[in-house]
């Protein structure tokens, strides 16, 4: 079967070359992603019962900026590339690549958290709202992966395979960044999009948030079946029977399916009570 070279697609890890300076797909997918989801999340709030102000979005966007940098960069360290801590001056050199999406989730969740108490605001109902704008980034995020032709998928002999020149064996491979932008992404922004449009899903606190977690964690764990481990993790997956990625996925499975479970009993004790208490 013939197969597509990745080479005849006309991509390019870089989007603008300006001297030295180079503009990246990829950093442009973090900055639409961060615009999206703020631009998102304002039209979120002009439904009723919003757990934060306009203002404080602002002021939101800076601190999940942060997390999400920090947390994915630091989570890249201790889950793939421990080796860096035997040379630190590595962990800063954000342009060489590697974040960890589970990392950078941590590290935006206790930003949110932060942010919350610091504004008096239902950390739980914050986490629900901004759980809706994260596909966004995710959706650019692996797109930005296809593009740098990394993160490639296992040998594969389907019409829609294509070859990697980062590959060097040139076999055909599945396109799993883009399984991972459609189901990440797409699918999973569409139904959280359905349960807050249509439902009153957004009155449950946690009830969003589970469901992220748990799309999130079904969409990963199904897709790490279709693509290849890290090389430095490769003897790590054949010794457990799983990827890194899948092992990290199953506590935030946990996580989101008591989230779901329980958000019906908080929202019953928040609409029976007459203030809202700052959590």
């Amino acid at each position: 079967m013939r197969h597509i070279q990745f080479a005849n697609l006309g991509l390019h890890p870089v989007a603008l070359s300006l001297g030295t300076f180079d503009l990246r797909w990829y950093s442009l997918a973090y900055i639409v992603g961060i615009l999206g989801g703020w631009w998102y999340l304002l039209r979120m709030l002009t439904r009723s019962g919003a757990p934060m102000s306009r203002t404080q979005v602002d002021d939101l966007t800076f601190y999940a900026t942060i997390g999400v940098i920090l947390g994915g960069r630091l989570g890249y360290v201790i889950f793939y590339g421990p080796e860096m801590l035997l040379d630190p001056l590595r962990i800063f050199k954000l342009w060489d690549g590697g974040m960890s999406f589970h990392g950078g989730a941590i590290g935006v969740s206790l930003a949110l958290i932060v942010f919350a108490r610091r504004h008096r605001l239902d950390w739980l109902r914050v986490h629900d709202y901004v759980a809706c704008t994260v596909p966004i980034g995710l959706f650019f995020g692996r797109l930005a992966n296809f593009v740098n032709g990394e993160l490639w998928g296992k040998p594969a002999d389907v019409p829609w395979a294509i070859i990697f020149p980062g590959s060097h064996d040139g076999i055909a491979r599945h396109p799993s960044q883009l399984y991972e932008a459609g189901l990440e992404g797409l699918a999973l922004f569409a139904v959280l999009a359905g349960l807050f449009w249509f439902t009153g899903s957004r009155r449950r606190p946690g009830m969003l948030v589970g469901v992220f977690l748990v799309g999130y964690g079904l969409a990963r764990f199904t897709v790490e079946f279709f693509r290849e481990p890290d090389a430095q993790l490769i003897g790590f997956a054949a010794r457990t029977g799983l990827h890194m990625g899948q092992w990290l996925t199953l506590p935030m499975f946990v996580a989101g399916a008591y989230l779901i479970i329980s958000a019906a009993g908080r929202a019953t004790r928040t609409s029976t009570s007459r203030t809202a208490i700052p959590r």
